[in-house]
């Protein structure tokens, strides 16, 4: 689980920011909400982040999960650049180093991972565990002139002269350690964990464009993913669908592919055109079945409408939350959902989830009104300073001179007491 996540220097975030994910003092609904990983670590499971649009709420997540493929998918060649941009709207801030901090537990041991870049190498790099007490695992730097990593272990660390050598070797000064480590044959139980956190438990951001037909068919198909699950997360939230079928992939010629692609999902089009080359295209085809009355009708999957398509991928994401510990970030959650389908789906999350978390941004402010299921520490803003860069502040953050306990908070967001609201001007326009 996420404890705190920091950035820098990355995309519309110039100054330092931090997501939190420590609970304030509140009792309230903590059976619900907190997580006690360690003892006196209390940690929630959720975290909402509201904002106007290009204030930078995306670029949160987005972050987090450029930090996830830093590790897990390290660069091929010492030539290859990072594909990201730093703060553009001055003239100093391109020109310096961008920098990620995330404290996370793993395994039982809570970790601080540090890592400072530009976008040809990892110029800082360092690893903390706390056992009790914070000790260093590692600390790198990189020498610019040689390109060449400098690795040098704690004290509780013991790596012999001969791995630690291949490590360095394999660690490219654009490969964070961690990265390196996967090319190295060796063992290291503190870098095993935090590589395995970062490949596993830490999940991609899921944006309203992304389509998971395939990620979520092929999850149910090899059981990473529990099609009862789904089947009844779909039926409580009042999309009636009886069983869910797929067709194995499934060798097409170019004929029969004609005839089935009214049948076809817009994802599964998309991929047999990139591979029209190829003799053998290959297609998964799923359907949902239906119960009208005593009778049962079977539809393709993108007949369905696309609040049922978006629920369905989400509901394969939800088993994989519940049943495991996972943290996935979620860009505007509500993207083609009913107001009452999402407070749904995260009260199913909250009520059911044991060790998961989940990030969302959101538009969707009636959710404020909620005081009575939504704790203050789980709300967070983006807004847009006077410099163009992006500010993140917790609504835990304000006093009772702002928010008192009778107060509406979502009549306090919606004047703009809160901040994060947009500047709109008058509807006029010049002839």
């Amino acid at each position: 689980m996420i404890i705190n996540f920091s950035v820098e220097n990355f995309s519309s975030i110039k100054d330092r920011v931090t997501l939190s994910f420590e609970a304030t003092r509140s009792d309230y609904l903590e059976e619900y909400y907190i997580v006690e990983p360690k003892k006196g670590l209390r940690l929630l499971k959720l975290g909402l982040i509201y904002g106007p649009n290009a204030s930078g709420k995306t670029n949160i997540l987005k972050a987090l999960t450029f930090l996830k493929l830093l590790v897990s998918r390290p660069l091929g060649k010492k030539t290859d650049v990072f594909r990201f941009e730093p703060f553009l709207f001055d003239r100093e801030t391109p020109h310096r180093n961008t920098r990620f901090s995330i404290e996370f537990i793993q395994n039982g041991v809570k970790y601080l991972y540090n890592v400072e870049l530009n976008r040809k190498a990892i110029v800082h790099e360092e690893l903390f565990f706390y056992n009790p007490k914070k000790a260093l695992v590692y600390e790198r730097e990189t020498n610019m002139d040689s390109q060449v990593a400098e690795i040098r272990f704690g004290s509780k660390v013991k790596v012999s002269r001969e791995h630690k050598a291949a490590l360095e070797a394999n660690t490219l000064w654009n490969n964070t350690v961690l990265g390196g480590f996967l090319k190295t044959n060796f063992e290291l139980k503190e870098l095993r964990d935090v590589s395995e956190w970062f490949n596993n438990k830490l999940k991609p951001i899921v944006m309203p464009r992304t389509d998971l037909f395939r990620y979520v068919a092929s999850g149910i198909e090899e059981g990473r993913i529990n099609k009862q699950n789904v089947i009844e997360i779909l039926k409580k939230a009042d999309i009636r669908i009886a069983d869910i079928n797929i067709i194995k992939e499934i060798p097409v010629d170019e004929r029969m592919l004609k005839s089935l692609q009214s049948l076809i999902p817009l994802e599964e089009l998309e991929r047999v055109r990139k591979e029209q080359k190829i003799k053998e295209i290959k297609l998964k085809l799923l359907f949902f079945q239906h119960k009208v009355g005593e009778n049962f009708y079977t539809l393709p999957y993108d007949y369905e409408s696309a609040g049922t398509q978006r629920y369905y991928q989400l509901a394969g994401l939800l088993d994989l939350v519940l049943r495991n510990e996972i943290v996935i970030p979620i860009d505007e959650i509500e993207s083609s959902l009913h107001p009452d389908l999402i407070k749904h789906f995260l009260l199913t999350f909250l009520v059911n989830s044991k060790c998961s978390q989940l990030i969302a941004t959101t538009h969707f402010r009636e959710l404020l009104m909620e005081k009575n299921i939504f704790r203050t520490d789980v709300i967070w803003f983006t807004e847009i300073k006077s410099d163009g860069s992006t500010d993140l502040y917790s609504l835990a953050d304000f006093d009772s001179s702002v928010i008192r306990k009778a107060s509406s908070i979502y009549n306090a967001y919606k004047i703009g007491k809160l901040g994060a609201v947009p500047n709109l001007d008058d509807y006029y326009l010049g002839s």
